[in-house]
């Protein structure tokens, strides 16, 4: 049961995590803005994400995580509410702001919680964690479409996916909280290791927010290249999600079967290909369509598997699992608002520049986490 509360509420995350790119024009059209000033909603949202994600892991390790999250959750649920409602640019970055704080929040507990639930054998749930939050982003932009195409207006969007995250609030209300794990200096999960730790949060901040750009701004990308409409581009926007949807998926038999390292490798290189396929057919919407197909696929499960790799050779408490968030929230903070300073000056390609040398700093970092795991595992006991 708290298993499926986690899951349920990765839907709802993956929900919120997704509208905000379909929906970039709507918001600026509701503010008066460009998508230059817009792009300081995804720096607001990131910013919160930081606050929630690095004080809510502290939190959890003394406070009952199915008091601390329901909590979280409709925060999350109130500010995506109020999103479409909001006017001003500055009053809207505040509401990002606090749905940020929401969404880290939320996001820390489910993953540390589930390993407290779990422990050595989390890998393949921390999979199907992942794979509820991608199946909550591949929903989403359906919704929009649906909604845009009946509508005009994006207002109800949120509303709907606002309404979804309540009844889980209830849920998990309703459940006995598990108990925090706690760190150690014995054994193969030992205590915090300094080295691994801040690179595996490096990773998370240049893989996030390879992903955030990559999920966010592939809409405005076609879009403004002139390779799709509003609908085709919403859609496309799904494909990216979906695949993602699909990698989590086919990512839990394979956690089972291949070591974490080897799979977050594979993943990398497919990464790289697929952006490869988008930067060179960047004028054909069928070629864009494949790499994002592709760069989904590959993308779903580094996460996940970066996660069960870290809880290989350390104690995951919440602050520890915060601190990973802080590296992948800063990510998603700085990546998106980068793009969003390139994007009318240097044109709709900035988008593909940005996110491919992200990716390549991200697969040198592999390489790092790689050697170091590779010489601890040498040492002698």
């Amino acid at each position: 049961m708290k298993t499926g509360a986690y899951y349920a509420a990765f839907i709802g995350l993956g929900m919120v995590a997704s509208v905000m790119g379909p929906t970039l024009p709507g918001l600026a059209a509701h503010t008066r803005s460009s998508l230059q000033q817009i792009s300081y909603l995804f720096t607001a949202r990131s910013l919160g994400y930081l606050i929630g994600s690095f004080g809510g892991g502290r939190l959890y390790d003394r406070i009952a995580g199915h008091r601390m999250m329901p909590a979280a959750l409709l925060l999350l649920a109130i500010m995506t509410a109020l999103v479409p409602t909001i006017p001003l640019l500055w009053l809207l970055a505040a509401v990002m702001l606090l749905l940020g704080i929401g969404e880290g929040s939320v996001d820390v507990g489910c993953n540390a919680m589930l390993v407290w639930v779990h422990r050595e054998q989390v890998g393949p749930f921390m999979n199907g964690l992942h794979f509820f939050f991608g199946l909550g982003t591949f929903l989403s932009p359906l919704v929009i479409a649906q909604i845009m195409l009946m509508t005009g207006d994006i207002n109800w969007a949120y509303w709907i996916i606002a309404l979804v995250c309540l009844p889980i609030v209830v849920w998990t209300l309703r459940l006995p909280s598990p108990a925090p794990q706690r760190a150690s200096d014995d054994g193969a999960q030992g205590a915090a290791k300094p080295v691994l730790v801040t690179l595996i949060a490096l990773f998370f901040f240049l893989y996030v927010g390879a992903e955030v750009s990559a999920g966010g701004w592939i809409y405005s990308f076609a879009l403004k290249s002139g390779i799709a409409g509003a609908t085709s581009a919403a859609y496309l926007t799904s494909v990216f999600w979906g695949a993602f949807t699909a990698g989590r998926l086919f990512g839990i038999p394979i956690a089972a079967r291949f070591p974490a390292r080897t799979v977050l490798l594979a993943d990398m290189l497919g990464s790289l290909v697929s952006l490869a396929v988008i930067w060179l057919g960047a004028r054909s919407l069928i070629a864009v369509g494949i790499g994002t197909l592709g760069l989904g696929l590959s993308m779903a499960s580094i996460f996940p598997t970066t996660l069960s790799l870290a809880g290989q050779h350390m104690t995951l408490t919440g602050r520890v699992t915060g601190l990973f968030f802080v590296g992948s929230s800063t990510g998603g903070m700085f990546q998106p608002w980068l793009i969003g300073q390139l994007f009318e000056p240097a044109g709709p390609r900035s988008v593909i520049v940005v996110i491919v040398i992200a990716t390549l700093l991200a697969t040198a970092v592999v390489g790092m986490m790689t050697l170091y795991v590779s010489r601890q595992a040498r040492r002698p006991a």
